[in-house]
């Protein structure tokens, strides 16, 4: 787990200022890499590291060459099945000299160039260098676990880097708002096609690599996706079964470590899935970590996390943060995030990562479970709508896959927190087509008109943005409703939380492993029938039994999961969060932004808005503009 950056250009155009440069975007992600640095110069290309030494500790420094110096490799990551792949590669006649993953990679590399993607089990993001002929190869994995950014400067130069704020270190790149970004973060709270909240940086979409020689792109392609074709063939006990199987290999290769490692664990089935499999690998009593809140039971699932713990006989850490450091710490995290995503659950989540970067190095937790198996209650709303449809009308939108209303009875109770969303939901568009009703479920823009300067509403491109929207939404091999959700979801929302656990975790220079998302199980789980997967609008089907006998019932039964709420409510009644809020939101600088209207502000910081969607959203972009459009300027 490391930070990487760098220059590509024409050699005309590389000198010591160039250096300079890198060494200035190393410093910007130290955080990254702790542990060691190292540069590599050639006449095309300045590449950076920081390294978070986790494998061969005293070897696999970075930049890596071959031993004639011909291929160069930076990469940030870690590869799970390097040692069989190391074993493959000896058996061709290759001589290793570390014990190191990144050696396996680039030796495969050398072998295989692009072709090596496929054998990869892992989360990466490299630069691979022919010297002599100045060609390269960049990729990111297959779920965009390891992140990576590029930009053209207008000098010629191609960058590249771990981190947007590494970019920013280059005198030529300027923090500008991308108004596609913009309407997407209106819209999602999050990013859609490689797009960034910066203007000319773009993000290397998940499961692809770039082609290139010198400082120019010569192509962009898509290694990988997951495919949705239902597997009729087999049935309910041979997906279960091979589910279990997948679940504990993952398990298996990713607690390859020559450091201290432990678990998060919220309580939730996803990380107690992860904990109660790490538990059955060590020995020792695992190590976990858990964040809770002290305003009451609505903020604290502890109890659950703690049951698990007691069941696997693991040890339990846990921290519970406040309002004062909710004010302390979310400037620090926002610029942490690079650009403003998700919700106010990054907060505790940066916590929990404090606290496990003080006990271990690495951490496995159960980040990618909702979005692979089925497991928000959007999608039990989307198919509640969808059985009423099909009752009312008698027809039978999926055919066989339809989740009927006498099946999704049982399931509804976990719809009971969801009021709200639910009057929203149905106050207009009712049994309108998939994509209409799945993008009224994640809309987070329906209030903006009242909210929005005329300036800032006139460039909002809805229209454009729905139209993106559903052209990821109806992929043609989604042909079940809960396909084309998790499918969108996999795309987009999944990529944006991984975001969000990269950026808290390495912010305190701890790497965070996630066996949840293994290209295995995704495939094995895109494949099944949904009457499998989803039977009932029951969500997580398909993994609650595979893990049944591993986990406790208890977890298994569950229909109160929170998702890591924040009491914002509470806190925005008075003191410290109230004052940081309206400080933050109605400074002259906020104002003068032209977005919010001045009253919209007003309304949101008082006792009318606390809490909502709009809220955090204005609260996140204002820190973000003022973290990085603010200080450009």
């Amino acid at each position: 787990m490391c930070g990487i950056c760098g220059i590509l250009s024409n050699p005309e155009n590389l000198g010591e200022r160039e250096r300079d440069v890198v060494e200035e975007m190393k410093a910007r992600i130290l955080h990254r890499g702790p542990d060691g640095e190292g540069l590599h110069v050639n006449d095309f290309a300045v590449l950076g590291h920081r390294r978070l030494a986790i494998i061969d500790l005293e070897h696999g420094q970075q930049p890596m060459a071959t031993s004639d110096g011909r291929f160069v490799l930076v990469f940030n990551g870690e590869i799970y099945n390097y040692l069989e792949l190391r074993r493959e590669l000896i058996a061709e006649g290759v001589q290793f000299r570390t014990e190191s993953d990144t050696e396996v990679l680039l030796q495969l590399l050398v072998r295989k160039r692009e072709k090596a993607l496929a054998k990869l089990n892992g989360m990466f993001a490299f630069v691979f260098l022919e010297v002599s002929t100045g060609e390269w190869l960049m990729a990111r994995d297959q779920f965009g676990i390891k992140p990576f950014y590029y930009a053209n400067a207008p000098s010629g130069h191609l960058l590249f880097a771990s981190e947007i704020k590494a970019l920013l270190a280059h005198p030529e790149m300027q923090a500008e708002v991308n108004p596609v970004g913009l309407n997407h973060y209106m819209t999602f709270q999050f990013c859609l096609n490689g797009e960034t909240l910066f203007r000319n940086i773009h993000a290397l979409e998940p499961g692809h690599y770039l082609l290139g020689r010198r400082g120019s792109i010569t192509s962009k392609t898509r290694y990988w996706d997951a495919d949705f074709t239902i597997d009729e063939d087999s049935n309910e006990r041979t997906f279960v079964e091979r589910l279990n199987h997948l679940l504990e290999d993952s398990v298996r290769l990713q607690l390859r470590s020559d450091v201290p490692l432990g678990c998060h664990l919220s309580g939730g089935l996803d990380s107690s899935t992860v904990t109660c499999l790490v538990s059955q690998y060590i020995e020792e009593p695992v190590q976990t970590f858990t964040g809770k809140f002290g305003e009451g039971a609505r903020y604290d699932e502890s109890n659950y996390a703690r049951m698990v713990a007691n069941h696997v006989g693991a040890v339990m850490n846990e921290v519970m943060p406040t309002a004062r450091d909710f004010v302390e710490y979310l400037p620090r995290i926002i610029r942490s995030l690079d650009e403003p995503v998700a919700g106010p659950g990054v907060f505790p989540q940066f916590m929990v990562s404090k606290l496990a970067a003080e006990r271990v190095k690495v951490v496995l937790g159960g980040q990618g479970g909702d979005e692979i198996f089925g497991g928000y209650a959007r999608y039990l709303l989307g198919y509640l709508e969808q059985a009423l449809k099909g009752a009312i009308y008698e027809t039978q939108e999926e055919g066989k896959h339809l989740v009927g209303l006498d099946s999704i009875i049982p399931n509804l109770p976990l719809l009971k927190d969801y009021s709200p969303l639910m009057k929203s939901f149905w106050r207009e568009g009712l049994f309108d087509e998939m994509d209409a009703r799945y993008f009224r479920l994640i809309d987070r823009s329906p209030n903006l008109e009242g909210m929005l300067t005329p300036d800032a509403l006139a460039g909002l491109n809805r229209q454009r943005t729905f139209e993106e929207f559903r052209d990821l939404f109806n992929h043609p091999e989604t042909k079940s409703y809960i396909n084309k959700m998790t499918h969108f979801d996999f795309k987009t929302l999944l990529p944006a939380l991984l975001q969000v656990e990269d950026r808290v975790s390495m912010a305190v220079s701890l790497e965070s492993r996630v066996p949840l998302l293994d290209t295995r199980i995704m495939e094995l789980v895109a494949s099944a029938p949904p009457a499998i997967k989803f039977a009932g609008g029951e969500t997580k089907a398909l993994l609650k039994k595979a893990v049944m006998g591993s986990v406790p019932d208890t977890i298994l039964q569950r229909k109160d999961k929170m998702g890591f709420p924040v009491p914002l409510g509470e806190w925005m009644e008075g003191g410290v969060v109230r004052d940081f809020v309206n400080d933050v939101l109605l400074s002259q600088a906020s104002l003068e932004r032209g977005l919010y209207k001045r009253e919209a502000l007003e309304k949101i910081t008082s006792r009318q808005g606390l809490g909502g969607r709009s809220f955090w959203g204005a609260l996140c972009l204002e820190l973000w503009h003022q973290a990085y459009v603010d200080k450009s300027a």
